[in-house]
C-alpha cells in the first residue's frame, strides 16, 4: 500500500508500522485523505486533457451553474475556499474564454457578480456528466452497498469533527 500507481508516495506509509487497532483516528484520516488526492489527482489530469480545465475553474463554474442569477465574486470566493485575488484570476480567464460574464448590478462599481454564459452553461454540462462518469468509472469495483455505508460512516466522522471544531465549521 506504501505505493500508488500514479508514481507517488501513499500517505498510508506513515503509519504502515502501526500495529493493528493503534492509531485508527490517524490511519483513517490519512486513508481518507490519500484516497481524496488520488481522486483529485485524476479528475485534474481528466478535466486538463479531455476540457483543457483546471479543477478551479471546474470548481468555480458548478457554484455558478447552480445560481442564474450569478454570485458576487467575495461570495464565489467563499464557496469555493479561494481567496479573492484567485477567484478574480479565474473569473477573468474564464470570461476572456467566453464562459463567464461580470456584471456591476444597478450599477454599483463596488459590486462585481460573475454569470456563465450560455457557452459556459453548455460547457460545464458536459463538465459535470464526464466528471460524474469518472467518479463512477473509478469507484466501478465496489459494491453500491458499500458506498451506501460509506457515505452514513463518513457522515458520522464528519458531524464528529465538525462537533469538535475550535473554529468556524463548514457543511
Amino acid at each position: 500500500m506504501a505505493e500508488a500507481d500514479s508514481g507517488t508516495v501513499d500517505l498510508e506509509i506513515i503509519v504502515q508500522d502501526a500495529q493493528e487497532g493503534k492509531k485508527r483516528e490517524l490511519r483513517l484520516w490519512l486513508r481518507m485523505l490519500s484516497t481524496t488526492k488520488l481522486i483529485s489527482q485524476e479528475v485534474r489530469r481528466r478535466l486538463r486533457n479531455e476540457f483543457g480545465a483546471t479543477l478551479p475553474q471546474f470548481d468555480l463554474m458548478a457554484q455558478l451553474y447552480r445560481e442564474s442569477d450569478g454570485l458576487r465574486l467575495g461570495e464565489l470566493s467563499k464557496r469555493t475556499m479561494v481567496t479573492n485575488g484567485n477567484v478574480t484570476g479565474l473569473v477573468e480567464r474564464l470570461e476572456s474564454d467566453g464562459l463567464v460574464v461580470r456584471e456591476t448590478p444597478d450599477g454599483d462599481r463596488r459590486v462585481t457578480v460573475a454569470k456563465l454564459t450560455p457557452k459556459g452553461e453548455e460547457l460545464f454540462g458536459a463538465m459535470a456528466a464526464a466528471h460524474e462518469g469518472w467518479l463512477r468509472d473509478m469507484m466501478a469495483d465496489v459494491d453500491p452497498a458499500i458506498i451506501a455505508e460509506l457515505w452514513a460512516d463518513i457522515g458520522a466522522v464528519k458531524s464528529s469533527v465538525n462537533d469538535h471544531l475550535s473554529g468556524a465549521a463548514f457543511d
